[in-house]
């Protein structure tokens, strides 16, 4: 199983927009899904070319953060 964020890291830097649209709609981090949705959205529809650079950056800052992360262990009683 591959984690959502290195789905989107590839997706991302190899251009498949598809696949970074459903990633975007299935994946259950919200934050993700909002970067995604930013960049897709300036991608498609912004003349502005720095806010397309902008939001590019800001996913991919996004993705390197939560790939960093790693959750507390639980302790077992």
């Amino acid at each position: 199983m591959i984690p959502d964020y290195d789905k989107a890291l590839y997706y991302t830097l190899w251009g498949q927009w598809d696949d970074l649209l459903v990633l975007m709609v299935r994946t259950k981090d919200d934050m993700l899904s909002k970067k995604i949705e930013q960049f897709l959205n300036a991608y498609h529809y912004s003349l502005d070319q720095s806010k397309v650079i902008n939001t590019h950056d800001t996913l991919l800052y996004y993705i390197d953060h939560a790939m960093k992360y790693t959750p507390p262990v639980m302790m077992e009683v």
